[in-house]
């Protein structure tokens, strides 16, 4: 074992001897943290889907009631329309929730694309260009 520590100077010796021990036993431990975040990462992706379909995005009332419509008309009255009575119940719940997380994702795509079908353009699928010689606009 260790033998007895008789001056100070070896006293500092195994305090430099047990701090660079513990900053190598430190980077160990971070290496293992980074290599199971690594094979858990798999996992973590399952689980966030899992959240999508069990829990619902309240954050905008529109999402919720866009949400509730797709479910409605589309999965209840297509979809499981012949399924038995447990398909019936707990489908539309999920794919309700499901889409209201969606919709919470894509709401910028969903939102440029209706304002660039809503922009005023001349026909030709190019925006007017503003009258230079006297000032007025045409946009």
């Amino acid at each position: 074992m260790n033998k007895p520590i008789q001056t100070y100077k070896e006293l500092i010796g195994q305090k430099q001897k047990l701090e660079v021990l513990l900053h190598a036993q430190k980077e160990l431990i971070r290496a293992d943290v980074e290599e199971l975040k690594l094979e858990v990462r798999p996992l973590s992706g399952v689980a966030a889907q899992v959240k999508k379909f069990t829990t619902r995005d309240k954050a905008s009332f529109f999402l919720a009631v866009t949400s509730d419509a797709i479910a409605t008309m589309l999965v209840k009255k297509i979809i499981v329309a012949r399924s038995g009575w447990l398909g019936k119940l707990v489908l539309p719940h999920l794919i309700r929730n499901y889409s209201s997380n969606f919709l919470k994702e894509q709401k910028d795509k969903f939102f440029h694309r209706i304002a660039s079908i809503l922009k005023h353009k001349n026909g030709t699928g190019q925006r007017r260009k503003k009258k230079e010689n006297d000032g007025s606009e045409y946009d």
